[in-house]
Formats: structure tokens, C-alpha cells, sequence
């Protein structure tokens, strides 16, 4: 691979990446580092703009339930908007993956962005109704989370575009600090502005941040990618990700493990309320509840981060077990718990394991795959890790009722540990996988 310092854009990651110095101005970084990922423009430019959206979607995803809630004081209808938001994940990203290797990724991220804009503005015009329609809102909110099926494993399948094979990690690490950093920074403003302005003027701000994305991907130029046009067409495009798990032993854990993972393991995440109240004694509308849901993604942050930092260069696979071992021993505590004050650092350990383990699997798996089939491929781990966690919570909760937050959640952090063990994503061989092969 070579890069190309007028333009300052990396073309496409070779095997000679491993050889080569990657040098901003006179400053060497170290590889896979955030530091290494940041110097590229084109993955700032993009990172920062995407940073922005995601923060008025979390505002907006925030929202959208408390308005739903307000309008009908109907729990079903906060379930049934809560699934046209996230269920479309489950349904459409083997779609989105499917366009993501077929058509160029940058437009088609345009594309799906000013979808999304649209639809968000007819939200607000809705909204601002004086008797809202609920199916109107439904069928909106669904057409926005078609969009993201489509945008996530597409934006996921570009980053190995935007930096070199070798600082991969920084550039995930990133990418899911972002996520959390997001998801932090946008309930907030969300909230102050609904409380001041209402439901519309949040999903109107919405629709203003996603110029933010459009305008980044619009300035940037990319290394081409080949479009997979041969193979397999139709249904069977859509399901080559499956194939390629199949085919290849590193692909395959871990899209199960993750899969896994977010079923059995991630459910106290959906109901920590129950877990703060039953267990801790914290109101779930209080500051105290507030301040340990913010340990938490305080902890995420820093997991995330840690792979492009100070555990930068350790060998991936081993985080990989390790955090699956450090996440079932904390949330075998935190279940236990039954006092606030040792709650939130216990909480701030669980959401580092948690996203240090994601990003570590999340790095392996793209390091492993061909460009050709990355989409695809990506489109199953958003699946596995966006679409089975509401899945999951929705089948504990009749167990947690009938039993207790604390047996759920032990259970999965016994999952957890045998995860730990079954999580061998060492290569079984020198060369490319068949992730890399399958084209």
C-alpha cells in the first residue's frame, strides 16, 4: 500500500503496510493507535461529522420514546415505537450490507442520510400537530431505522477504507467512542431541549445534524473499491456474510460470540432501572440513577478507547478473552451488590470490560475480512450486536418478572465466562482466511 501525501487520502491496506513508517509532518505514531488513526484527514473529517450526527440521533432516540409515552400513557406504544426503531437492524442490514459491496459506499451513505433527513422532518411536522397520528409516527420512525440498517453496516465496511490495515484498531477504537460518546452527550441536550421546546424542535435538530455527516462524506475522496458484481445475486447475495462465518473458523466466532454476547450477557443494559431499584434502592428518575448509568458510559468510553491507547499493540485475541473473563467476574458483582455507594465504580469496571471486549472482537473481525464481502459480513455483526440486544431483553423480561433482576443477570454473566473460554479467535492459519478468499 502506498499513501499519497498531496492528496493525504491511504488507498486501499497492503500486506507491505507492515513494513512501512506512518509519518504526519515529523511526528511518527505508533501503529493501530488513535493518535495514528486521527493524522489520516479523510477518516477525521469523516469521524468528526459522524461524531455530530450520532449525537442528534441519540437526541432524538431519547426523546422519541418519552414523547410516546407522553402522547398515549401506553407502554405498548412505547414497545411498538421503541421496535420500529431498533428492529429494522435485525431485519434490513443484510440488505444494507448486500448495497454496501455492491454499489460505491460513499453515495450510497449520502443517499441513506438524506433519507433519514427527510423522514425526520416530516417527524417534526407530525409532532407538531395538534393530534398526532400514531401510525403516521410508527411508519415514519420505521422508514428512519431502515435507513440505519442500511447505514451502519455500510459506514462499518468503510472504515478499513479510510485508514491503513495496521492502525485499524485506532480507527475502531474511535469509532466506538464514538458511539458511546454519543450516546451520552445526546440524551442530554435531548432532554433539556424537550423539557424547554417540546418533541418537533428536537427531531428538527435532528434533521439539522445530519448535514454534519452529508457534508463530510461530500468534501472526501475515497480509494475505489471493486464492487463484488460477480457471485451470487438476489436472496443469495444477501446471505454470502453467512457463508463466509461458515467457511472461515476467526469469522464465524466471532459473529456467534457477539451474537451471543448481546442476547444472554447484554440485558442489564435495557434494565437497569429494574436493577437500580430492586437492588440498589435508586430511583430510576433520580440523579443517583442519573450518575450510575454515567459510570457506565464512562466506563464504555474508556474500553472503547483503550484499544487504539494504552493496550495498543497487545495481541486483539487475548483482550478478547480476558474482557469476556473481566466482564463476567464485574457483573457477577454488580449483580450482587446490594448498596449504592460501591455500585458506581462497579459500574464504571462493567462498561469497560463491555467495550473493551466489543472493539477488540469488532477490530478482529475487520482485519480478517475481504472488501469485497465486508459488507455483507458487517451487516451480520450489526445484526448481532445492534439488533439482538432489544430481542434478548424482551425475553428476559417475563423471567425477570417471574423471578429476579439478579438471577437474569447472573445467568449472564455465567454466559459471559463460558464465552471467555469458547472465544479462540487465534487464525488457524498463516495466510488470508476465507473471509479474505470469498469473493
Amino acid at each position: 500500500m502506498t499513501h499519497d501525501r498531496n492528496a493525504g487520502e491511504p488507498s486501499p491496506p497492503g500486506p507491505e503496510d507492515a513494513e512501512d513508517a506512518f509519518l504526519e509532518g515529523d511526528r511518527a505514531f505508533a501503529p493501530g493507535t488513535v493518535r495514528a488513526a486521527l493524522a489520516y484527514p479523510t477518516f477525521r473529517t469523516i469521524y468528526v461529522g459522524s461524531l455530530l450526527s450520532n449525537i442528534g440521533s441519540w437526541m432524538q432516540n431519547v426523546v422519541l420514546t418519552a414523547y410516546a409515552f407522553e402522547l398515549t400513557r401506553s407502554a405498548t406504544f412505547v414497545s411498538v415505537i421503541a421496535f420500529a426503531q431498533l428492529g429494522p437492524l435485525l431485519l434490513f442490514s443484510l440488505v444494507g450490507g448486500a448495497l454496501a459491496d455492491l454499489l460505491d459506499r460513499r453515495r450510497l451513505l449520502i443517499a441513506v442520510a438524506i433519507e433519514q433527513t427527510l423522514f425526520t422532518v416530516v417527524l417534526a411536522g407530525v409532532a407538531a400537530t395538534e393530534d398526532p397520528s400514531k401510525v403516521a409516527l410508527v411508519a415514519l420512525v420505521l422508514a428512519i431505522g431502515v435507513g440505519q440498517a442500511v447505514h451502519a453496516p455500510t459506514y462499518s465496511s468503510l472504515l478499513p477504507a479510510l485508514v491503513r490495515r495496521r492502525d485499524l484498531a485506532g480507527a475502531v477504537s474511535l469509532n466506538s467512542a464514538n458511539m458511546n460518546l454519543s450516546r451520552v452527550i445526546g440524551p442530554a441536550i435531548g432532554g433539556v431541549l424537550y423539557a424547554r421546546f417540546g418533541a418537533p424542535w428536537v427531531f428538527l435538530v435532528n434533521a439539522v445534524t445530519y448535514v454534519f455527516i452529508i457534508g463530510a462524506l461530500a468534501r472526501v475522496r475515497l480509494p475505489a473499491v471493486q464492487p463484488a458484481t460477480e457471485g451470487p445475486t438476489g436472496w443469495r447475495r444477501m446471505v454470502e456474510g453467512f457463508r463466509v462465518a461458515h467457511r472461515d473458523r476467526v469469522v464465524g466466532r466471532s459473529l456467534l460470540t457477539m451474537t451471543l454476547f448481546s442476547f444472554f450477557c447484554l440485558v442489564f443494559v435495557v434494565q437497569m432501572p429494574v436493577l437500580a431499584e430492586d437492588n440498589l434502592g435508586i430511583a430510576p428518575r433520580s440523579g443517583a440513577y442519573g450518575l450510575l448509568y454515567a459510570c457506565f458510559g464512562l466506563g464504555a468510553v474508556v474500553g472503547a478507547l483503550s484499544i487504539g491507547t494504552f493496550l495498543a499493540g497487545h495481541a486483539l485475541e487475548t483482550i478478547v478473552r480476558l474482557g469476556l473473563g473481566g466482564f463476567a467476574v464485574s457483573l457477577t458483582t454488580f449483580a450482587l451488590l446490594g448498596e449504592p455507594a460501591p455500585a458506581y465504580p462497579m459500574a464504571l469496571i462493567v462498561g469497560f470490560c463491555y467495550f473493551a471486549t466489543v472493539t477488540s472482537l469488532s477490530t478482529v473481525l475487520q482485519q480478517r475480512l475481504d472488501d469485497r464481502v465486508r459488507g455483507r459480513v458487517m451487516a451480520i455483526w450489526v445484526m448481532s450486536f445492534g439488533g439482538t440486544v432489544p430481542i434478548g431483553a424482551l425475553v428476559a423480561g417475563p423471567i425477570i418478572d417471574a423471578t429476579s433482576i439478579t438471577a437474569v443477570v447472573l445467568s449472564g454473566a455465567a454466559v459471559a465466562g463460558l464465552l471467555a473460554w469458547y472465544a479462540d479467535l487465534r487464525a488457524p492459519d498463516a495466510g488470508a482466511g476465507a473471509g479474505r478468499a470469498a469473493a
